[in-house]
């Protein structure tokens, strides 16, 4: 799934970020989300999200869903 779509990404569920200072090389960074922080429905770069470990980033794809 991508992670464009802000009713995809929830608290708990685990994504591949790109951080604002990896933007250029487009490394990604996998964490568990702890908080949405773009509040509109869509978004063309990925929903903002802050990982557990305090990191915040973008996410371009969802690993793992929570059932």
């Amino acid at each position: 799934m991508n992670g464009q779509t802000r009713s995809n990404i929830k608290p708990g569920i685990t994504v591949l970020i790109v951080l604002k200072q990896d933007q250029r090389t487009g490394k990604l960074t996998k964490g568990i989300v702890k908080d949405i922080l773009t509040k509109s429905p869509n978004h063309p770069h990925g929903i903002k999200v802050r990982l557990m470990d305090g990191q915040v980033g973008r996410v371009k794809e969802i690993v793992e869903a929570m059932e």
